[in-house]
């Protein structure tokens, strides 16, 4: 079981709050992803939640006992930093068996549990490599197949994924998802990239300056966000937010609209404007559209090629079943 419940939790740093006090839920077997800007609060949230860092004032509750001052070893959590921290002198078996040896477990059950680990993450056939004849995939599933063989409550992953390159990253996403599916236990994923967020994630906790402003799933995020931050801060390309008469025209302070909700057309529509930018994807094809009194561009979505470039003059007509308002405070209305 993997139950954690965090009760008006409250981080300070000498007289500096970086977590006002909140409360959070993470259901047995859930993979929950925090995501938000650098400097939000989610790595220390993650670091309360394991032990690593002492809470101010709060309460944690791991499968309904109060561990707020219980050690990190003791919590049964697993964590898998950002760096492997892997002993570049032991052999992949070692690595993974060493929190075993640490905790002097039976011989037999130490391989058992090393062999079971290595099958789940495809490292049968490396178990007596060293680290630096790994790439930097297998290096980062060898920190998983460490904490696995723990058999954790909860694995909690801290940005594990940064060190990798783009192709890599999208496979390592695969298989942490992958193994989720597999093992069924809870996990706790840390993230500045939306992208693995929307992705990954059974539930999403959006983070900004310590406060939680928004959880749900991906795709309640995604179609119904609370306030203009997770608007802007989930989907992408980010929602495109107009104001001035623009808005004033929907009753709004402020609207957004998602660049798959914009019509282009090069003769008639609601707005105009000229095209600054033209991205053709194949699949996709993106306008960055300049408007009057607009300071930024506006992000057009089309499928496949449009036979519109760079200077052209266009119109633009929003699905306005998908507007968003916003009032002054920044928060959606109906």
């Amino acid at each position: 079981m993997g139950h954690i419940v965090l009760e008006k939790v409250k981080k300070k740093f000498g007289d500096v709050t970086v977590i006002p006090p909140l409360d959070l839920e993470v259901e047995d077997g859930e993979f929950v992803v925090f995501v938000g800007p650098s400097g939000c609060g989610k790595s220390t949230l993650l670091r309360l939640i394991a032990g690593l860092e002492d809470v101010s004032s709060g309460v944690i509750r791991i499968n309904g006992q109060d561990a707020t001052s219980v050690p990190p070893a003791k919590r049964g959590l697993a964590m898998v930093f950002q760096s492997y921290a892997l002993y570049p002198h032991m052999t992949v078996r070692k690595n993974i068996s060493f929190p075993l040896r640490m905790a002097k477990m039976d011989k037999a059950e130490q391989e058992r549990r090393v062999e079971q680990a290595a099958a789940v993450l495809n490292l049968t056939d490396y178990l007596d490599r060293r680290p630096g004849q790994l790439s930097g995939g297998q290096r980062q599933r060898v920190a998983i197949g460490r904490a696995i063989v723990r058999e954790p409550a909860a694995f909690l992953f801290d940005e594990p994924l940064s060190n990798l390159d783009a192709a890599l990253r999208v496979g390592m996403r695969l298989e942490i998802s992958g193994l989720h599916k597999r093992l069924e236990t809870t996990m706790i994923y840390v993230t500045h990239d939306q992208v693995e967020a929307m992705t990954m994630a059974d539930k999403i906790v959006v983070l900004h300056d310590g406060k939680i402003e928004q959880v749900g799933s991906p795709l309640e995020l995604y179609r119904a966000p609370c306030n203009l931050f997770v608007a802007g801060f989930i989907g992408s390309p980010k929602m495109n937010f107009i104001d001035g008469e623009k808005a004033e025209e929907f009753n709004a302070h402020t609207i957004g609209i998602r660049s798959e909700h914009l019509v282009p057309s090069p003769t008639e529509g609601l707005w105009k404007g000229q095209v600054g930018l033209s991205e053709h994807l194949g699949s996709d094809t993106f306008l960055h559209v300049h408007m009057e009194k607009h300071a930024e561009p506006i992000t057009v979505r089309s499928g496949g090629e449009v036979d519109i470039h760079h200077g052209d003059t266009i119109y633009l007509t929003p699905d306005k079943g998908h507007i968003y308002r916003f009032d002054d405070h920044g928060l959606r209305v109906d």
